[in-house]
């Protein structure tokens, strides 16, 4: 009996050896160099091996039929063989590298990004705010980066030899038609957003993404918080005002509200009487912001809402007139901005959303009366799908709406009016392929019609990207971009296209150990640029699209807070070489407000034991073109250099209160933007000129920040 069973055995034992398989093969990577350590296994068994030092394995199995061979290893993509395990005998597989989303290559060519949420980011957001100068103003934070030009009559953003017009700003992705504050001529402006309600910003200073149009030079993208923190209250008391904040948090929903007052009559009585500004009265504006957030499973619903009230009355020295021009503003602006984010099961999710904008001005301009209306809205649907870890897709759609009127009386009851409205629709698509960790490409094209225009124009977008090292990598961007007639030319009603600019863009970029390097090289080729044959755009004027130009230069950047204790600085170099033929221009020349050479460092300095921050940031720009009308050349001569150099200094009272203060251009410098000269000349045959020097140039306010939180824990002292 024994015998019979250990025969039986042996039968057993001999059909299950007669019934294995061998399975064996060689795992390699993209240069054949053999994989060590690479796991081989049949899916849904115990049976497989590991790679050796040769990069082979073999191992054997019972199992039978169409079977699924898994090789697998850290830092490379999946392979899987399917088919019945008799073949999977003496296999040659080649493992490809995996794309790590932490260290691998990223498409940066004209990109600035600052925020949690940003791979590479070379601003925070509380920069914003910290910055000595800046004053809470997130453009002027901006300012501080290459590429971009100190225009300090102005206060908006001129980047690479383009006018501030050429910069559109967008909220999660939706236009915003008015992003700064009415204004008087020669008095800057500030952006209409608090920073303490977004979690990141882009900054693309040129190539920027098919997504995105009607800009010829760059896009400013906000992206507001997905989820606070937690409950909080923030005060805040400054010399020309003040302001609160309010986030209440609910489950999976959550609302922040800001309103601030502003009233400049403390700065304004100590504006230096040679600056050729009288007040009758203050600037002073009122304004709120909203945003409402809904989170669910996969699902992020957002609505976001602020409204702004500013009105002024000033009188402006001018060398044609005796007495000066009186000039009077009631500006009102509401902004409303919903989208809603949906992620599906296979990779795809779906963005759409809608914003409108209402604005309206009142202006009195000696005894004439003006009043402009603008209604604008922007409807706009988006796909994306991931595809896999090296390629993914989107494609979307958008429609603006704009409707614009103008209305023009004088005291003899003359009045004239000037409207547009215009449709405009957009298709884009843009692909991201990843071929290795070191190489990666964006290819997309954006195609637009306007009804305004009766036109429709296609714009292809290229950007590279080669990383040959851990820290460092190459980028290289191409795209043709389309910007419509700004309102005050097209409200006269002719027939006009759209002006067109190329970018050419080179960028290399090093991240690491708390340092970051950039320097980028860039060519823009503008054409089709408005040009009319009168001093200011008129109703009898003759617009064509006859203007065109060039910009080119060369943008450094390097920020440190590693090297020396408690220290974090940033240095901006710029040099721009550009030229124009457009408005009303003689001949080709460099605007006014591009100067060859700009330089910021900024600076700011921790001392913990005094629980402080001190900032000092420095600006420089050299000087820029203007014309005079004594001399016979256009535009060849240029006003002594742009000098700004601000301080300012944050003490932590304790965990919740901060005590600020912050002086701009601290030295005093007298910085000339321009000159104006008469319109007739003299009896020696000279044309009389004085210097045009901003208003607004120095400036101080103190301020005091409080928090509220709900647990009574919130430590500013991180925040700084």
């Amino acid at each position: 009996m024994k015998s019979q069973l250990l025969f039986f055995l042996f039968l057993c034992n001999l059909a299950t050896l007669l019934g294995q398989t061998t399975i064996s093969g060689l795992v390699t990577d993209s240069k054949n160099d053999p994989i060590v350590g690479a796991n081989v296994y049949l899916e849904g068994t115990y049976d497989g091996a590991s790679t050796g030092e040769d990069g082979s394995f073999s191992f054997e199995t019972t199992e039978t039929g169409t079977q699924t061979l898994v090789i697998s290893m850290l830092t490379y993509d999946p392979h899987y063989e399917v088919g019945d395990v008799s073949y999977f005998t003496n296999l040659k597989i080649s493992l490809a590298e995996s794309i790590n989303a932490l260290t691998g290559v990223t498409l940066t060519a004209g990109t600035f990004e600052a925020g949690d949420n940003s791979k590479v980011s070379v601003l925070k957001p509380l920069d914003i705010v910290t910055t000595a100068g800046a004053a809470g103003d997130f453009v002027a934070a901006l300012q501080t980066l290459p590429g971009t030009t100190t225009v300090n009559e102005d206060g908006r953003l001129f980047v690479r030899g383009g006018e501030a017009g050429e910069t559109q700003v967008f909220i999660d992705g939706l236009r915003v038609f008015q992003p700064f504050n009415a204004t008087a001529n020669n008095i800057p402006t500030r952006g209409r957003f608090s920073p303490f309600l977004f979690k990141g910003i882009t900054f693309s200073t040129g190539g920027y993404s098919a997504e995105y149009g009607q800009a010829l030079s760059s896009v400013l993208l906000l992206n507001t918080t997905d989820v606070p923190v937690q409950d909080k209250t923030d005060i805040s008391v400054m010399s020309v005002g003040g302001g609160v904040g309010h986030t209440k948090i609910w489950g999976d929903e959550s609302l922040s509200i800001n309103t601030s007052y502003i009233n400049l009559s403390p700065y304004e009585a100590l504006i230096p009487s040679d600056q050729g500004v009288e007040w009758n009265s203050p600037y002073e504006s009122i304004s709120g912001e909203a945003v409402f957030r809904s989170k669910g499973n996969k699902s992020m619903f957002k609505l976001y809402t602020g409204f702004n009230h500013a009105d002024l009355d000033i009188e402006q020295e001018d060398i044609n007139y005796d007495d000066f021009v009186r000039f009077g503003l009631t500006n009102n602006n509401l902004y409303f901005n919903s989208s809603y984010k949906h992620y599906f099961e296979n990779d795809w999710s779906l963005t759409t959303g809608a914003a409108i904008s209402w604005d309206t001005n009142s202006i009195g301009l000696q005894e004439n009366a003006i009043e402009t209306k603008e209604t604008a809205s922007h409807l706009k649907i988006k796909a994306h799908k991931n595809f896999s870890s090296r390629f993914n897709l989107n494609l979307g759609s958008e429609f603006f709406a704009m409707n614009y009127d103008e209305t023009f009386s004088t005291p003899e009851n003359t009045t004239f009016n000037n409207e547009y409205q215009d449709r405009l629709w957009a298709g884009f698509t843009e692909a991201d392929i990843f071929l290795s960790n070191q190489f990666a490409m964006k290819l997309g094209a954006r195609v637009e019609h306007s009804s305004l225009l009766n036109a429709f124009e296609l714009m292809p977008r290229v950007s590279l990207a080669y990383k040959p090292g851990d820290i460092g990598q190459f980028s290289l961007a191409y795209g043709d971009f389309y910007q419509n007639p700004l309102s005050e030319v097209v409200k006269f009603g002719q027939s006009l296209g759209s002006e067109k600019t190329s970018h050419y863009i080179l960028n290399y970029q090093r991240v690491g150990d708390g340092k970051t390097f950039r320097a980028e090289a860039y060519y823009k080729d503008y054409d089709n640029l408005i040009k009319y044959d009168t001093e200011m755009p008129q109703f009898n004027s003759s617009f064509d699209n006859s203007g065109s130009g060039y910009a080119t230069g060369l943008d450094v950047f390097w920020r440190d807070n590693k090297s020396i204790s408690q220290l974090d600085y940033w240095i901006s170099y710029s040099y721009l070489n550009t030229e124009r033929d457009y408005r009303n221009f003689e001949e080709r020349a460099t605007p006014n407000f591009a100067p060859e050479h700009s330089l910021s460092v900024v600076t700011k300095y921790f001392i913990t034991k005094l629980r402080s921050q001190v900032g000092l940031s420095y600006s420089y720009g050299s000087g820029r073109p203007y014309n005079n009308p004594n001399t016979v050349e256009f535009l060849a001569e240029k006003t002594k250099s742009f000098n700004n150099l601000s301080f300012n200094w944050a003490y932590l009272i304790d965990q919740q209160k901060i005590l600020y203060f912050s002086v701009n251009n601290v030295l005093g410098f007298k910085n000339i933007s321009d000159y104006q000269y008469a319109n007739a000349p003299n009896v020696d045959g000279i044309f009389d000129r004085r210097a045009i020097t901003p208003a607004a140039d120095q400036f101080f306010f103190v301020g005091f920040f409080w928090t509220i939180s709900s647990d009574g824990k919130s430590n500013q002292l991180d925040n700084l």
